[in-house]
């Protein structure tokens, strides 16, 4: 199991994954934009976020810093932008940590599939922290 960090952003993603690649000297990160994903008829995408980033990452001397813009319309409030990422190869502990941490604090997307993870979900905890938890079959659409 590993705890990442997952930062947004507010249509400027994309310059700051390549300044922070640059600035640690990674490789030069991959970024899928919301225009790349599976398209679903029952939310169409607005035109406004086809070229946002849905997801990129980095590796920053072992660590995995991971990145997106936030979709049009939601909340975006400067310092809050931050979550700790739970990453396992072991769906119950995904289900497990989830399920201990939403007690007392609010679901943001129960747990369910995606078209990255057969398990994904987030919420904040009752202290105001932001998780998101990913179950990693090794399997990655990046």
């Amino acid at each position: 199991m590993a705890i990442d960090v997952y930062l947004n952003f507010n249509g400027n993603c994309r310059e700051a994954v390549e300044y922070y690649a640059e600035v640690f000297g990674t490789e030069k990160p991959q970024i899928m934009t919301f225009g790349e994903t599976p398209a679903d008829p029952s939310y169409p995408l607005p035109e406004e976020a086809k070229n946002l980033v849905m997801h990129a990452r980095i590796n920053v001397q072992g660590s995995t810093i991971m990145f997106s813009d936030v979709f049009p319309g939601m909340p975006f409030v400067a310092g809050n932008n931050i979550s700790l990422t739970v990453g396992s190869k072991n769906i119950d502990e995904v289900k497990s940590l989830f399920h201990k941490l939403k007690v007392g604090g609010k679901v943001g997307m129960e747990l369910q599939e995606t078209f990255w993870s057969k398990c994904y979900g987030n919420l904040e905890d009752k202290f105001g922290i932001h998780w998101q938890f990913n179950y990693d079959n090794g399997e990655s659409v990046m």
